[in-house]
């Protein structure tokens, strides 16, 4: 019994100082700055668990599938017939400019500037034309450009082809027209084309930007040429 009376006496003494305390407390502010200490910290937590979001997933733009296929070659006729689109430009004739006209060797009202459909369109029909020659001469097919016939008329022969059928020296040569008219002409292996008579063969048959010629080796060094314009 005596030690009940000293735990009653204990908790009452020890519930009348914490009594105390609080009262202290309450006269100094304390409770009411540590109050105010968790209400700051307790929104700050909530400010941040609203500010912190799921990340969504970014939707990534893709290239379009593309097929593993190869694409189908499109036929080259660069090394035998030497296409060339670019436009063709002339420079205004000035007084500081006296060998402007050497440029061309034919009017100007007949310079032709042949569309890449008028220059497929001849080649097919050449090519056509080559296929039915009667012969087992050596042939090829070449596609005119502006260099060939309007001015500088330098004719640059298919490399293989002058390789294998061809001198390996400079050479004359003759070409004939489909009338049997010959021209002569020079062959120069190390650039392997023709320069000297081409000239007049294509201005005498007024032969246009994106004309083709069958060009058949009928000896070693004479060639008939056959044109389609």
């Amino acid at each position: 019994m005596a030690d009940d009376g000293n735990n009653n006496t204990y908790e009452e003494a020890r519930k009348r100082r914490l009594l105390d305390n609080k009262k202290r407390f309450e006269d100094l502010g304390i409770l009411k700055i540590s109050k105010s200490l968790s209400d700051l910290r307790g929104s700050e937590k909530k400010s941040q668990q609203r500010s912190i979001k799921p990340k969504s997933r970014s939707l990534s733009v893709l290239e379009p599938r593309r097929s593993s296929r190869a694409r189908n070659p499109v036929p080259s006729y660069r090394d035998d017939v030497e296409i060339d689109l670019a436009p063709f430009r002339l420079r205004k004739k000035s007084k500081f400019d006296s060998s402007w006209a050497s440029y061309l060797a034919r009017p100007l009202e007949e310079v032709k500037n042949a569309s890449y459909e008028e220059r497929i369109r001849a080649i097919k029909c050449a090519e056509k034309l080559q296929s039915n020659l009667q012969s087992e001469h050596p042939s090829f097919v070449k596609s005119m450009v502006r260099s060939h016939v309007y001015s500088c008329f330098w004719l640059g022969l298919p490399t293989a082809f002058c390789e294998e059928h061809l001198p390996k020296s400079t050479e004359n040569m003759v070409l004939e027209d489909e009338n049997g008219t010959e021209y002569d002409a020079v062959f120069i292996s190390k650039r392997t084309g023709l320069s000297g008579g081409w000239r007049a063969f294509a201005l005498d048959h007024k032969l246009d930007d994106g004309d083709a010629l069958v060009f058949e080796l009928t000896e070693p060094t004479k060639f008939k040429a056959s044109s389609y314009q």
